[in-house]
C-alpha cells in the first residue's frame, strides 16, 4: 500500500546566512580582519530541510519569510531550487528575515544575528499538523502543541536541543522525550540535561527516556543505542578539512533521519550521519552545503582507504542507481576553480 505522506515535517525559525570563512583568529575590539572567502543562503531550519530533501525524501517546512529581499531569496532557493514544500509556510507583512553572520575559523564558528521573534508561532503555522513518517524538531523549555498532535498522528519525532544560555540545563525539558522516537543532542548538551560527566553515560540516562538516542561528539564521532532493536554503535568522525561548520549538526540529524526511514541497521544510520556531516562541512555554508546523495556517490567512487572502503562498504548496496546531477552549493567569493 502506498504511503502518500511527506516524509519529513519541519518548522522553525528561518535565517539568510552570510558566512565569512578563512579567518586565522577570531576577531577582537576594534581590529579589523580580512577573510579569504564568503558564502551566502537560507539558514536556520533550512538547514534541516535541504539535507533531507537532498537525500530524497519528500520535506514539507512550516516557516516565516519576511517581506524583503532575504526572504524572497530563500523562498525562491527552497522552493523552485530545492524542491521543498512551503505551503505550510507564510510570508510577514512588515517583518525583516532574521541575518546571521557566521565567522568561520577552525572547526568552529562564531554567530552574530540581527532579528526579531516571528509574527507566527510554530503552533499558529502547524495548526493541527499534516501526518507524516517523521519530523525534526528543536525543543525548547516552552513545549509546542503541535509537537503532541503529531506524535498521536503517528509521526516518529527526532528531537534536537540547543544551548541553554541560562546554563541552568532544567532537566523538565527532558520530559518531552515521551513523544519522541530519538534524540541526537550533543555530548556538551547531553551531559548537561542528564547532569552527567562522559557522552557514554549520558546516552545511558537518555536511553532510558527515548527509543533511540544518539550523542553526537563532534571530532571523535557519535555514540547511539536503539532500544527497538537493541543494537549500539560507536562511530569514529571522519579526517576532513573544514572549510565551515555551521549547520554540519543539521545534516547529521536530517542523514540520520533518512537512513532510519530506510530502515538501515543502527551502525549504517551512524556511519551515514557522520560522513554527511563530514563532507558538509567542505563547503560554505548551512543549508546549501548539504552533500546529498550526489555527494556521497561521488565520494565513496573516489575513495581508495582500505579501511574506509570497509567500514563504508555498505554504501555499494545503498546509494541509488541514480545519485542525481551535481548540487548547486552557496554562492561564494571568491569563486571556486575558476579557470584562469
Amino acid at each position: 500500500m502506498d504511503d502518500d505522506r511527506p516524509d519529513v515535517l519541519l518548522t522553525g525559525l528561518l535565517f539568510y546566512d552570510l558566512v565569512l570563512t578563512g579567518l586565522e583568529k577570531p576577531p577582537t575590539p576594534g581590529e579589523e580582519i580580512w577573510t579569504h572567502g564568503m558564502g551566502c543562503g537560507p539558514g536556520g531550519i533550512a538547514n534541516l530541510a535541504v539535507a533531507a530533501s537532498r537525500f530524497g525524501l519528500t520535506t514539507s517546512l512550516a516557516t516565516v519569510f519576511g517581506d524583503d529581499f532575504y526572504g524572497e531569496y530563500c523562498r525562491d532557493v527552497l522552493d523552485g531550487q530545492e524542491g521543498i514544500d512551503l505551503s505550510l509556510s507564510r510570508t510577514a507583512d512588515g517583518w525583516h528575515t532574521p541575518v546571521t553572520v557566521s565567522l568561520a575559523y577552525g572547526h568552529d564558528r562564531a554567530l552574530v544575528t540581527h532579528g526579531q521573534e516571528p509574527p507566527y508561532t510554530q503552533d499558529a503555522l502547524m495548526g493541527d499538523p499534516p501526518d507524516a513518517r517523521a519530523a525534526l524538531v528543536h525543543i525548547e523549555a516552552e513545549p509546542r502543541e503541535w509537537l503532541a498532535k503529531a506524535a498521536a498522528n503517528g509521526t516518529h519525532i527526532y528531537a534536537d536541543v540547543g544551548w541553554d544560555p541560562t546554563q541552568q540545563w532544567s532537566s523538565d525539558l527532558l520530559d518531552q522525550l515521551s513523544l519522541c522516537h530519538a534524540f541526537l543532542p550533543n555530548e556538551t548538551e547531553a551531559m548537561a540535561y542528564t547532569r552527567t560527566d562522559s557522552a557514554v553515560a549520558a546516552l545511558g540516562t537518555l536511553a532510558e527516556l527515548v527509543p533511540v538516542a544518539v550523542v553526537t561528539r563532534g571530532g571523535e564521532g557519535a555514540i547511539a543505542v536503539d532500544q527497538t532493536t537493541g543494537e549500539y554503535a560507536d562511530v569514529p568522525a571522519l579526517d576532513v578539512d573544514v572549510v565551515d561548520a555551521t549547520g554540519a549538526g543539521d545534516v547529521f540529524g536530517a542523514s540520520f533521519v533518512a537512513a532510519s526511514l530506510g530502515g538501515w541497521p543502527l551502525e549504517e544510520r551512524l556511519r551515514f550521519a557522520v560522513l554527511a556531516a563530514g563532507l558538509s562541512v567542505r563547503h560554505h555554508g548551512g543549508a546549501l552545503a548539504a552533500p546529498g546523495w550526489h555527494g556521497v556517490h561521488t565520494w565513496w567512487r573516489a575513495l581508495d582507504d582500505p579501511g574506509l572502503r570497509r567500514a563504508y562498504g555498505f554504501l555499494a548496496e545503498r546509494l541509488p542507481a541514480d545519485p542525481g546531477p551535481p548540487l548547486p552549493h552557496a554562492p561564494v567569493t571568491p569563486p571556486v576553480n575558476t579557470p584562469h
